[in-house]
């Protein structure tokens, strides 16, 4: 009887065995099919990293919520109390990049620490400030040892050069929206940092999202005391309902850009998320939030597409700040493409850009090329009913398939004129460029059209005018055929890099003056 129950014993234990090995066999299994997933990695600070209190919660800490972890990854390597200078010499970005697999992609967001200390016995983390190649050198007080400190742009353009040497994607953020208010506004980044990391997007030809500035305007809408219920612990960190409205902004981004994720790599959390449709034209924001600003809103005449020259297109407002020539004004040009006078409002565009303006500011309105649109179709639905009077039409939207009432438009350009103004700011009226279209030898006259219609409204709303139309239509004139074909990039409307900087030379010529420049 001794003898049978050991022979089972013996047999129960072989049994567990294989039992055991065939776990670890199909979670190995799991395992590599795991690693076959793409990843999206998340390199940060306190502010994205994943933490157990109560009261505070960086966004990486809930982004895996919006995604599908059987499509994808989300390793979030983010730590607290680094800057981009410390997350590399501590070594973790080294981690990282070992890490990275063909088709990954890496979400990196620092600045809240670079402008910290560069020497410093406790905390040594600080980078020089800019996108430059300075640097200097340190005997480092916390570690003891030689170091050359660089800019925060020499530590971005690292990790992106690294990234893209292991045949990843890399994505540049602004920063996280800290909780400090001046009366109903609140702090729009954390010095420059936002706008170098806007700076090193550009010039690296990387994808960028712009997190601070959606959050600063989902804070204003809340106020101030209802923001600070989401930062217990300190203006800079928030809570986990406070992570969420951060991610939130994070994946609508990422669904904007063109490409864009796979759509199936969204959870069901993550599908529920509206895209940022415009997150790929890296739109700009004030560079410094200690100067003025000339904002342009408008259509592809004044910025084309992402403003990248695409097709050879290019928007007189790539070249106004060469023109104007000055270093005392940022130059914020957030016209968008395809848009009109209705449509720029109704898709938000002119809130968001108003809601970067401060008092002092000056912003220039052109619109009317995509006014003459139809009121209603099933792809774009922009048109304006002609003139500037009050009549209106009431519609069943065929692109939104919402109602809307849509009006003249004079009657969108004195919306945008009366809300700016509400707010200290200057508004200037332009009317809209000449297309390449010649009748008896001179461009097209404008008649009873939008240039008109420009003026009307600047003369109502009482706004300085500038006639683009009649302007540069006598510099045409001028010119002849011959030489305008040149400064032209496509049958007769979008401007090529020589037509854009003739534009951009009229508009500063009559801006100077304006401004006392």
């Amino acid at each position: 009887m001794n003898n049978d129950m050991c022979l089972a014993n013996n047999y129960l234990k072989v049994i567990g065995v294989l039992f055991a090995l065939f776990i670890a066999q199909f979670s190995i299994a799991s395992s590599d099919d795991d690693s076959q997933l793409p990843i999206i990695f998340i390199a940060g600070d306190s502010t994205a990293a994943t933490y157990e209190n109560t009261d505070h919660q960086g966004w990486g800490g809930v982004f895996s919520q919006y995604f599908d972890g059987s499509k994808v990854n989300i390793v979030n390597r983010a730590r607290g109390g680094r800057s981009s200078r410390t997350f590399i010499t501590e070594g973790h970005w080294r981690g990282l990049v070992d890490d990275l697999s063909d088709g990954d992609i890496v979400l990196i967001q620092f600045g809240h620490n670079d402008a910290g200390k560069i020497n410093d016995k406790e905390k040594a983390r600080g980078s020089l400030p800019g996108v430059g190649d300075d640097s200097i050198e340190i005997l480092n007080l916390q570690t003891g040892k030689k170091e050359t400190v660089y800019t925060f742009g020499h530590y971005i353009r690292r990790m992106v050069a690294d990234v893209r040497a292991k045949n990843a994607v890399p994505v540049l953020l602004s920063l996280t929206a800290r909780n400090r208010w001046k009366s109903s506004r609140i702090e729009r980044g954390s010095g420059q940092y936002g706008h170098w990391s806007y700076q090193l997007a550009w010039d690296l030809d990387t994808a960028f999202i712009d997190v601070t500035n959606p959050m600063a305007d989902q804070f204003e809408q809340m106020g101030p005391e209802k923001t600070a219920e989401l930062y217990p612990r300190d203006h800079t960190h928030f809570a986990t309902e406070g992570a969420h409205l951060h991610a939130q902004t994070i994946v609508a981004g990422l669904k904007g850009l063109r490409p864009g994720l796979e759509p199936n790599w969204f959870s069901e959390l993550g599908r529920q998320v509206k895209p940022q449709e415009w997150a790929w034209l890296r739109l700009p924001f004030p560079a410094d939030a200690g100067k003025s600003s000339i904002f342009l809103v408008g259509d592809s005449t004044v910025r084309n597409g992402a403003g990248d020259g695409a097709n050879g297109e290019w928007g007189w407002g790539d070249y106004l700040d060469e023109k104007l020539g000055t270093k005392s004004l940022n130059i914020v040009n957030r016209a968008v493409g395809g848009l009109s006078s209705r449509t720029f409002v109704t898709g938000g565009h002119w809130q968001r850009a108003l809601n970067m303006m401060k008092v002092g500011d000056v912003v220039l309105l052109q619109f009317g090329h995509n006014d003459a649109a139809p009121l209603n179709d099933e792809t774009r639905a922009r048109g304006t009913i002609p003139g500037v009077g009050e009549e209106y039409e009431d519609i069943d939207n065929l692109v939104t398939g919402e109602p809307e009432r849509v009006h003249s438009y004079g009657w969108y350009l004195r919306q945008m004129i009366g809300q700016a103004k509400a707010r200290g700011i200057t508004t200037i009226v332009c009317s809209p460029v000449p297309r390449k279209i010649w009748r008896d030898g001179l461009i097209q006259e404008a008649t009873d059209s939008y240039p008109r219609w420009a003026l009307q409204v600047a003369r109502q709303s009482q706004s300085p005018f500038i006639d683009l139309y009649g302007l540069i239509s006598d510099k045409y004139n001028r010119l002849g055929k011959r030489q305008v074909e040149n400064l032209f990039a496509d049958k007769h409307t979008h401007t090529s890099k020589a037509g854009a900087e003739l534009n951009a030379e009229m508009v500063a010529l009559q801006l100077k003056p304006l401004l006392a420049l």
